[in-house]
């Protein structure tokens, strides 16, 4: 798998790779989350790019100006196992390092201790946090 940066012709492939993967949720549009990352300056998304061109994996990181932070991270079902996660997230890792930001962040559903565990074996821990949240659009989607 080659590492790169996503280009405009990656879109369908990648909001296609994170649907598969389950990260999809009505309330975040992946299309707005993707121009906004590309267009703020403080993020981007990474691809994996696997046989014949197709993304096999696909990550977004951005920062806030001293915490980095990881979204979006995902490894085709029939790539699962062989390692791909973990360099995406490194890969990741070193676009914020090299932005000078020395703290990755990320957040997961309470329960989904797979994905936990993932994160936990990387050296991601958890921390005494409670993440607070109100809807300025006025609506409160389930989830």
């Amino acid at each position: 798998m080659d590492i790169r940066h996503y280009v405009a012709s990656d879109l369908d492939q990648v909001v296609a790779l994170w649907g598969r993967c389950g990260l999809l949720v009505p309330w975040n549009d992946p299309v707005a989350d993707i121009r906004l990352a590309l267009e703020s300056g403080h993020g981007t998304v990474l691809v994996g790019v696997g046989d014949g061109a197709r993304i096999v994996a696909a990550v977004m990181v951005g920062h806030d100006g001293h915490r980095g932070w990881l979204y979006y991270l995902a490894v085709d079902s029939d790539r699962r196992g062989k390692g791909l996660g973990r360099r995406m997230v490194q890969a990741a890792e070193a676009w914020a390092a090299e932005r000078g930001i020395r703290k990755a962040e990320l957040m997961i559903r309470g329960g989904n201790t797979a994905v936990r565990a993932f994160y936990e074996r990387l050296g991601y821990r958890v921390e005494d946090r409670v993440v607070m949240t109100r809807w300025l659009d006025g609506t409160e989607p389930n989830g």
